[in-house]
């Protein structure tokens, strides 16, 4: 059995400034979508964007509202742990 991968199944590793990755963070629907799942989706909004802005731009304020959404949840479970740890 092979070991070898298809082509479109190889890592490779890139370089990138801090901020980039930030801003590239800031397109993350959830905590586990990986560099790669948003890169993808930044790519397929800018096809996207050559035939139809307009869907580009729902696409965008999706992204937004779900981000904003895990964002939401993750400062009140962090509230609520605060919370129980200061019953223990």
């Amino acid at each position: 059995m092979s070991n070898k991968k298809k082509p479109e199944e190889k890592i490779t590793t890139i370089k990138l400034l801090e901020e980039t990755k930030f801003r590239i963070e800031k397109l993350r629907e959830h905590k586990r979508e990986s560099y790669d799942d948003i890169l993808r989706k930044i790519l397929y909004i800018l096809n996207t964007a050559r035939d139809s802005p307009e869907k580009a731009k729902r696409i965008l304020e999706k992204i937004s509202e779900l981000r904003n959404r895990m964002i939401e949840e993750e400062r009140q479970q962090k509230e609520n742990l605060e919370k129980e740890n200061k019953l223990i």
